[in-house]
């Protein structure tokens, strides 16, 4: 049902401009109607009169179309059987109805025309003849009927067209929202492995400093540098997450660097110099992309972050082996401690497999983890490999 534009508020310029129109087109037609009625015929002086009256009030009821759409037209069409100058009137007030009304409440008033049509030809026969005078009637309300309903479907037209226009655009801000979100989630994760394997890292260093307070002074002085460039880092790995995670949307979202596999070997090297026994053995047949390697990446680091978690000082294998097409398949193995876990061990959210079984998952791949027969703890991934 399409609303009339503006109900129950105040007039635009618009609004009067074609009010103005409505009321002039009522006047001339009226008029029109009025002296073609009473030229040939000889009405009494208070017909005329009374004539002339109903179609001022109906000329000056036009102005209250907008508000009250069917029952002016129905007055005024049930009036301008007995009066000609209202006739105008009438026909802007039909045109109204077939524009902001659906057709249920046109034909009402449409079928009292034609039915009063016969009356009013009786009481204003004119100087034409009784069925060119009907057919004329006809045509003119057809007329009137047909362009009302042309504009109402016109309306309703551009009104659909700018409202799946505004939904679209709803959509898309929503889309773009979303996406800004997942992105920072996505970012978000991916600190969490750095920050978590750096601060794994501070805590190893920190204990060996701890645990041996009588180490030469080169050791400790190796140690605390490296616990100092380890901090540096975790802070800015930190403040770039703070970064992502603050609401800026006119402004670029910071971006953590993104490894690949080249880096596997510094994170390697890495964990070895914080005084980790870690065995790597790879055997690929050619380079791995981008998005492959930053994923294995992330993997091997997980392993290694919770070996240094739950198992320290336990030697680590890392082992990866694929062919395009076969897929990457990676596997961190650690014997697992015996006995009750020390009192240092170094405190964790449980998210970081999770997020790695999600990553796997969302790459196309599956991750397995937990203990083997042989006591070791194992977690194996296999991400797809495309040719």
């Amino acid at each position: 049902m399409l609303v009339p534009e503006h109900a129950g508020s105040k007039r635009t310029t618009r609004d009067w401009i074609v009010d103005v129109w409505c009321f002039l087109a009522a006047v001339v037609i009226g008029a029109i109607s009025f002296a073609a009625a009473h030229d040939p015929q000889d009405y009494p002086e208070w017909f005329v009169m009374w004539d002339l009256l109903a179609g001022t009030v109906a000329c000056l009821a036009v102005w209250t179309r907008r508000q009250h759409p069917f029952g002016l037209a129905l007055a005024l069409m049930l009036l301008s059987v007995v009066s000609s100058a209202a006739a105008g009137a009438a026909m802007v007030a039909l045109f109204t109805l077939a524009v902001h009304r659906p057709f249920r409440q046109l034909v009402p008033v449409a079928v009292l025309a034609l039915v009063t049509l016969p009356v009013n030809l009786w009481i204003f026969p004119g100087d034409e003849q009784y069925i060119v005078n009907a057919i004329v009637g006809l045509l003119a309300f057809g007329a009137v009927i047909a362009w009302g309903m042309f504009v109402r479907a016109r309306r309703q037209l551009v009104f659909s067209l700018r409202e799946r226009a505004q939904r679209a655009e709803t959509e898309q801000q929503l889309r773009v929202e979303q996406a800004r979100h997942q992105e920072r989630a996505r970012i978000a994760r991916e600190m969490h492995d750095v920050l978590a394997h750096r601060i794994s890292l501070l805590s190893l260093h920190a204990g060996a400093l701890e645990f041996r307070p009588d180490a030469p002074p080169e050791e400790v002085a190796r140690a605390a540098g490296v616990i100092r460039a380890s901090a540096h880092q975790a802070l800015e790995d930190l403040r770039a997450v703070i970064g992502v995670l603050r609401d800026q949307p006119d402004g670029d979202a910071p971006e953590p660097p993104q490894p690949t596999f080249a880096d596997v070997p510094a994170l390697i090297e890495e964990s070895r110099a914080a005084g980790m026994a870690v065995a790597y053995d790879w055997d690929l047949s050619d380079d791995i992309p981008d998005g492959l390697g930053r994923n294995a990446y992330r993997i091997i680091q997980e392993g290694l972050t919770n070996a240094r978690k739950h198992a320290r000082g336990a030697a680590v294998e890392v082992t990866l082996a694929g062919t395009p097409g076969d897929g990457l398949t990676i596997e961190v193995r650690n014997r697992l401690p015996v006995g009750a876990a020390v009192a240092a061990e170094i405190p964790g959210t449980g998210t970081g497999i999770v997020g790695l079984a999600e990553r796997a998952s969302l790459a196309g791949g599956r991750l397995e983890h937990g203990r083997t027969e042989a006591g070791d703890y194992r977690l194996w991934a296999w991400l797809p490999w495309p040719t």
